[in-house]
């Protein structure tokens, strides 16, 4: 088999296993097959959003591994700094493909697609998937260049990303991936078809729980009670992944019974709420820095976030100009 030929099969085969879900044969294929492997190509392939003008407002980009975690890590915050008219937009590193117990490929990647689209809307950002396969994401310099092209046509002031050392391997590699485009994006002549950024961004982890090799250590806490409900409402979105329980979910989690659907939906809501709220009371002693003690005892709920050694390292004027919320 020639060079072009097996080129052709290698790229039909993979737009199958989109279409089919994956591990279908990868074989050749009438017109028709072929038409209907470009459509479900272009669907998912990534869509490059409109840059903002330079206005002055604060430009953020946030990674998460899978269509779901940035809105769960941030999206209260995101929420604060669209009110304020700043520029954020959501990047999930992996499709999803395989985060459900009963669908997964192409139809499954759409669907989640369309879930943080939808989420994006409620909290007035921009969003966008890159199509790589959910539970594959390795930290390669062909992924590493995308993160760092990304990062520079936002012309981002603050990045954010999973810490390194996480549970899941697609969290541990978006973290890396974005850590090693810490320096990266100031470098000329690593991918020089997009241009640098002059001034480094200040690079944040989201919290986790994990303790080895290190623990998370927040630089900043938001208070978000004023757009939890928006928060919540966004999450609403993600029914895939909350309300019929993602990869580790299973057919008793919906109800047939309408009352016990709005029930579920309920817990749903109040584990994600308990969720900022647990971040608020382990994180007291930071909201106390940023917002004063009186005020701090006050939070409900709460984002926090740590500064990444790697980009930039902002003073705590600086990064009280980055997250422009606290009033004492």
């Amino acid at each position: 088999m020639n060079h072009s030929r097996m080129g052709l099969v290698a790229v039909f085969g993979f737009g199958l296993g989109l279409v089919f879900g994956r591990g279908a044969v990868r074989s050749d294929a009438d017109g028709a097959g072929r038409a209907v492997v470009a459509k479900t190509q272009a669907e998912l392939a990534p869509k490059r959003d409109p840059v903002p003008a330079d206005d002055g407002k604060l430009r953020i980009i946030c990674f998460g591994a899978h269509p779901d975690d940035c809105e769960l890590q941030a999206g209260g915050t995101a929420a604060m700094w669209a009110a304020q008219g700043h520029h954020v937009k959501f990047v999930s590193v992996t499709n999803g493909d395989i985060g459900h117990w009963r669908e997964a490929g192409g139809p499954l990647a759409r669907r989640r697609t369309a879930e943080v689209q939808g989420a994006a809307k409620i909290l007035g950002i921009t969003t966008q998937v890159l199509d790589i396969h959910d539970g594959e994401l390795l930290p390669t310099l062909e992924n590493r260049r995308t993160i760092t092209r990304l990062i520079r046509e936002w012309k981002a002031d603050i990045v954010m990303s999973h810490r390194p050392n996480d549970y899941h391997p697609d969290h541990r590699y978006t973290g890396i991936l974005v850590q090693d485009s810490a320096y990266m994006v100031t470098v000329p002549f690593f991918c020089p078809d997009t241009p640098i950024l002059k001034n480094n961004p200040a690079f944040f982890f989201y919290p986790d729980s994990f303790q080895k090799p290190n623990p998370f250590q927040p630089d900043v806490a938001v208070d978000i009670d004023g757009v939890l409900e928006q928060k919540l409402k966004a999450i609403d979105t993600l029914e895939s992944q909350f309300y019929e329980g993602g990869a580790n979910g299973s057919a008793e989690l919906i109800p047939s019974d309408p009352a016990k659907q709005q029930e579920r939906r309920k817990q749903v809501r109040e584990h994600h709420a308990a969720r900022s709220e647990a971040i608020a009371k382990r994180f007291r002693t930071q909201l106390a820095e940023w917002y004063g003690k009186e005020k701090a005892d006050k939070v409900g709920h709460a984002e926090a976030f740590e500064v990444c050694e790697y980009g930039r390292r902002p003073s705590k004027e600086e990064l009280g100009k980055l997250f422009p919320f606290f009033e004492k």
